[in-house]
């Protein structure tokens, strides 16, 4: 029995919504999974005034690696986040002239300054309360990395078996880069910097980035619907050559 245009239409436009029905599922975005860490950023290039938002970065590699010049500054932040995107930065501007207004220079060595943000009561792991934030000034051999300065002014440090950074001056007692429960942190924002304050051993490589979103790609997901369409337009298509 032949079937007329309008049912094949019909079937075609069906079709076509069950793809866009299965491509709107692939899109929807996956519920991330946020973790509470150190996360670690850059100041602003030595001898570079700070911008309005701090002058932080995310820095691109881990405290063991970077090497900064005399000048730079270098900010740690304990927060609750699923990546760099959402992670909120150091809430102190990355001013080197205030943090190392009392440390002199050297011959043959090098200053940098840090600004350690515990995070706020609602990032803190359950049971502890984050220290105050404090800026530090570290003075360094020429080589010397971001590592070497907080092992020098902010001990103890605790790093687990694949040296990511876990506690700075013991903060958090327990736990690393571990999953938060839902809500953790939620509110508490990166608020807006406030001026500098008062003011070894290797370290952590990495900086924990955390993205368990689990289920089918949206990629997948699209080609599956593509095909979908494809097929059923070739169908049809064929059908109507012969009719």
């Amino acid at each position: 029995m032949r079937r007329s245009p309008r049912s094949r239409s019909a079937r075609l436009l069906g079709a076509l919504a069950l793809a866009g029905t299965v491509t709107a599922l692939g899109a929807a975005p996956a519920q991330a999974q946020d973790y509470r860490y150190w996360s670690f950023w850059d100041g602003p290039a030595a001898g570079a005034s700070a911008s309005k938002d701090g002058g932080w970065s995310y820095a691109t590699e881990g405290p063991a690696t970077s090497r900064p010049r005399d000048g730079a500054v270098a900010g740690f932040r304990f927060t609750v986040s699923a990546g760099s995107a959402e992670a909120s930065k150091p809430r102190r501007v990355a001013d080197f002239a205030a943090i190392c207004a009392k440390t002199p220079a050297e011959d043959g060595r090098k200053r940098v300054g840090l600004v350690l943000d515990f995070g706020t009561k609602a990032e803190a792991p359950r049971g502890e309360t984050p220290p105050d934030i404090r800026t530090e000034c570290a003075r360094l051999p020429e080589d010397g990395t971001v590592g070497d300065a907080l092992a020098a002014v902010a001990g103890p440090l605790r790093y687990d078996a694949n040296a990511l950074l876990c506690a700075i001056s013991g903060y958090p007692k327990a736990g690393c880069a571990e999953k938060a429960e839902p809500g953790a942190g939620a509110g508490s924002g990166s608020g807006s910097p406030e001026p500098g304050g008062s003011g070894s051993a290797s370290a952590a490589g990495k900086q924990a980035d955390g993205d368990d979103s689990g289920g089918p790609s949206a990629g997948l997901i699209g080609g599956i619907a593509a095909v979908v369409v494809l097929g059923v337009a070739a169908g049809w298509q064929a059908r109507r050559r012969r009719g």
